[in-house]
Parts: C-alpha cells; sequence; structure tokens
C-alpha cells in the first residue's frame, strides 16, 4: 500500500481518512470560486487608475485653512459711506463758511466804527442771551418734533437776518438817528465807559449800530434752535460703529469752514465791502436748505414717559450731572475756551500790535482752523486713540501754553504759527467730548442733551469773547490773553484731581456704555 498524503488505494478501491476528505472539500470549493470568477470577468468594468480621482493640475481646490478672526481695517471715510451724511457735510460746511465769514466782518465793522474792545465783547453778550435762554426749549423741541424741519426753518430765519444785515451795513449812513437808536449808542457808550477809563478814544455815533447788534440777537435765536437739532439729527445718518467717524469728520468739517470763511471774508472787506460779505452768508444758508432737503428723515426715538416741557428739560440736566465722565469734560472745554479764547481779540492784535489789517486778520482767523483741520485729518486717518483721556488732559494744557505764548508774540508770523497749535489742540478737545457725549446718550435725549451741552460750550465761546473783551478793556489785550492761558491750565489741573475717572478713559468705542 502506498500512502500518498493520507490518500491509499487498496486494488480499485480508494481509502480516504478524515483529514484527507477535509482537504478535497477545501480544494473543490476554490476550484468552484475560480471558474465563478473567470466566467464573470469579461462583464466587469475595466480597472480604474487611482491617479484620475485627482483634479488636474491648477484646478486642485485650496485647502481650507484654519479660521482667523482678525479685527477690520480702520475705515478713515467710513461716515462717508452714508449718502445722508454726505449732503448733511456740505451743507455744514457751507453754512459755517458763511457764518463765520459773517463774524469776521462783524467784528471788523463794529471796531472800526466804535474802536471799542467792549464793543467787541458786546458781540459775544448779544450772541450768548438766546443760548442760555432758549437752549433747552431748543433740545426739548428737537426730541418732540422733526430735527429735519426744525433745521430747515432755521436756515431760513438765518438767511433774512443776514439779508437785513447786509441792508443796514449798506445803507448805514443814511439810516435816521430815531430815538430809539440814539438812545441804544447811548446806553453802549456808557458801558464802555465803565471798561475803557484808561482808554476814551471809542465812540458810538452811528445809527447803524444798535440796528446790528439787534440782527445778531435775532440771528442767534435761529442758530439756538438750529444747533441743538443739527447736533442731535447728523449722529442718526450713520451707524453707531461709524459715528466716531463722523464727529472727526463733522469736526474737519468745521475747520475747513473756519478756514475758508475767515480767509476769503478778510479779502472781501478789504476789496468790495461788508454787506457783499453778509449777502454771501444768507446764500449759504441758503443752500444748506437745498441739500438738507432731500435727506430721508430716520426714525426718531421719543420718550413717552415725560410728557410735560419742564419734567422734560430737567431730565436732560439730570442726566448730564449723572454722568460724570459727561460733566467732566464739559467743564474741561467750559473753562478752557471761557479763559484761553483769544479770538475775540484778534481785531486789537491785527490793529494796535501785530499791525496787518483786515487781510491780515482773515488770516489770523483762519490760522486756527487751519491747524484743528489738520490735526482732524490725522486723527481721521490714525487707529481710535487708545487712551483718550490722558490725551484730552494733555491737548487742553497745550492749548493752554500756546495762548500764553500767542499773548506775548510781537512777529505776526509767530502769532500765526502758534494760533495753528492753539486750533489743532483744542480740535483733539472738541473730538475727544463730542464722541463721548453722543456715545453715551439715548438717541431720544440727544436734543436735550446737546441742548445742555450747547450752554456750556456754545456759551463759553461767547462769554469767553465778553470776557476777553472786557478784560481787555480794563488790562490791555496782552494781559488778558496771558492770563487766560495760566486760568486754563489750572483747570486742567482742577478737572484732573476733581474727576480723576478722566485719566482713566481708554478707547472711545470701547469703554463707553
Amino acid at each position: 500500500m502506498q500512502r500518498l498524503r493520507g490518500f491509499c488505494l487498496s486494488g480499485s478501491k480508494a481509502c480516504f481518512t478524515l483529514p484527507v476528505l477535509a482537504g478535497c472539500y477545501a480544494r473543490r470549493s476554490i476550484y468552484n470560486l475560480v471558474r465563478v470568477f473567470e466566467r464573470t470577468r469579461p462583464s466587469m468594468p475595466p480597472p480604474t487608475d487611482p491617479r484620475s480621482y485627482e483634479s488636474p493640475e491648477g484646478q486642485r481646490p485650496a485647502v481650507t485653512q484654519p479660521i482667523e478672526l482678525e479685527r477690520r481695517a480702520h475705515d478713515p471715510y467710513a461716515a462717508f459711506r452714508f449718502g445722508g451724511f454726505r449732503l448733511f457735510t456740505v451743507g455744514n460746511l457751507l453754512s459755517i463758511a458763511g457764518r463765520l465769514m459773517l463774524a469776521v466782518a462783524v467784528e471788523w465793522e463794529l471796531y472800526a466804527r466804535t474802536h471799542s474792545a467792549t464793543a467787541l465783547g458786546l458781540v459775544g453778550l448779544v450772541i450768548v442771551v438766546p443760548v442760555v435762554a432758549l437752549s433747552l426749549p431748543a433740545g426739548h423741541l428737537a426730541d418732540r418734533f422733526s430735527r429735519k424741519h426744525i433745521i430747515l426753518v432755521s436756515q431760513i430765519f438765518s438767511a433774512l437776518a443776514s439779508l437785513a444785515l447786509a441792508l443796514v451795513s449798506w445803507k448805514h449812513l443814511s439810516i435816521p438817528p430815531i430815538p430809539v437808536l440814539r438812545e441804544g449808542n447811548r446806553a453802549l457808550a456808557a458801558i464802555a465807559t465803565i471798561f475803557e477809563r484808561h482808554h476814551p478814544a471809542f465812540h458810538f455815533d452811528d445809527a447803524s449800530i444798535p440796528l446790528i447788534y439787534l440782527l445778531l440777537f435775532i440771528g442767534g435765536i435761529a442758530r439756538t434752535f438750529g444747533w441743538a437739532a443739527r447736533s442731535s439729527f447728523f449722529p442718526t445718518l450713520v451707524s453707531r460703529d461709524a459715528f466716531a467717524n463722523a464727529v472727526t469728520w463733522n469736526n474737519s468739517i468745521f475747520q475747513i469752514g473756519s478756514v475758508v470763511g475767515p480767509g476769503v471774508s478778510g479779502l472781501l472787506v478789504a476789496h468790495v465791502g461788508f454787506p457783499f460779505v453778509y449777502m454771501l452768508d444768507a446764500l449759504c444758508a441758503f443752500f444748506f436748505f437745498l441739500l438738507v432737503l432731500p435727506i430721508r428723515r430716520s426714525t426718531q426715538s421719543r420718550n413717552q414717559i415725560e410728557k410735560g416741557t419742564w419734567k422734560s428739560l430737567v431730565a436732560g440736566m439730570r442726566f448730564v450731572f449723572s454722568k460724570k465722565v459727561i460733566l467732566a469734560t464739559i467743564t474741561l472745554d467750559l473753562f478752557a475756551v471761557l479763559l484761553g479764547g483769544a479770538t475775540a481779540l484778534l481785531p486789537i492784535f491785527a490793529d494796535q500790535i501785530l499791525h496787518c489789517g483786515p487781510i491780515g486778520l482773515g488770516w489770523m482767523r483762519a490760522a486756527p482752523a487751519v491747524g484743528a483741520f489738520t490735526m482732524a485729518l490725522l486723527v481721521a486717518h490714525l487707529p481710535p486713540m487708545k487712551q483718550a483721556g490722558k490725551t484730552l488732559l494733555w491737548c487742553v494744557t497745550g492749548f493752554g501754553i500756546a495762548t500764553i505764548l500767542f499773548g506775548l508774540s510781537k512777529t505776526f508770523w509767530l502769532s500765526l504759527g502758534l494760533l495753528f497749535f492753539i486750533g489743532a489742540f483744542d480740535s483733539v478737545s472738541v473730538i475727544i467730548r463730542g464722541s463721548i457725549v453722543q456715545l453715551v446718550t439715548p438717541d431720544e435725549m440727544r436734543g436735550r442733551v446737546s441742548a445742555v451741552n450747547n450752554i456750556f460750550i456754545g456759551t463759553s465761546n461767547e462769554f469767553g469773547a465778553l470776557e476777553s473783551g472786557l478784560t481787555a478793556a480794563l488790562f490791555g489785550p496782552v494781559i488778558s490773553v496771558v492770563a487766560g492761558g495760566i486760568g486754563t491750565i489750572l483747570v486742567v489741573l482742577g478737572v484732573g484731581l476733581r474727576w480723576p475717572q478722566t485719566r482713566k478713559i481708554g478707547a472711545l468705542d470701547q469703554t463707553l456704555h
């Protein structure tokens, strides 16, 4: 018997052991699977090249990188992306330029006809009276009625007052000296006598002088209502994230108007005359009217709880005094402008100290605006301030130092440079204060808070003119300006000690709520 791997042959009979039987079945199964594969192989699809799954070179999608949260790049022109703000800004520029053209012409005309520093101070008093008396009612109206309509009406009355002023200036020699006008001149001379006992060269004998003061008073009423509506209207034209940029550009527009207005006014006064300047102001007010007209009126929030006028006004005052950051910045600006404002005395410096005439006066009035506009452009293009509080205090201090040096200067070009720095430092103060007041204030109270702000800040310019004029009449223009600069520095120290939180103000768009 021969053994072949568990298989035996014995004659014709085959013998299997169990291992051999299992192996046979396994080989038969494998054989059957191979036969099935060979039969179905022709019907199978051809094999696929693995490289065919890859996109052609240059068309492969980029691998997605991890998402990184980055801050958007600073947009220095964010506010101008809004059409309403563009229209308002152009109209505001024309209005400011016209008003400052009128201011330079009125100051020079009154000083030329009276030679009185008191007369210059009384210009500020005439304008400040409606601001003090009517700012709160004007703010109440701005929160209760359409701010756009109030702006339009105020521009109409402002234009009419300027046209009447042009007529009075043109016909001043033919105005009859009626008793009312004679008594007005007599009262003005009596006031000047109190402060100018050592400088008796002044005279009030032109019948047009009381009328000029009256028309300035009427124009001041129109501007008081218009300013409250205007300052609470433009924040509604942009989104909140663009508001600080809007404040910066709004201040820049004011400074552009402050450059163009006085510069053009000085040339026109010297070569054309006062009436033409007043007519230009009326024309600018009319164009502002036309530009505001197509602006869509946004939804205006109104507080439905405070129905009474008096309660509404008190609520605005209470809000301002409850916000220490607003109160500190307003106080700082109020006393800095009140004590350090030398603008009202520029006609005296141009005539008696620097001897540069009306054209030089125009450049002197424009120099602070050039500095302010330059600084505003710089602020608009730089990233937001990280230490706004400390910046505010240092800039007001610089304002006081530049004011002291201007009062001591006897050179025209040096005086222009110092006025440039006065405007540059003041511009930063205006931007920071304006951003703080508007960002902290809810929309339904913006009119009343703007009115309170106008009482402090708007009157500080005019009271500063009155204070400068009267102190110049008593002690001379140089002492008046230098003392005002010293007082400004002392105010900065006082505010820093009284409200230490002012120094802690950081980025305006992050720390204010």
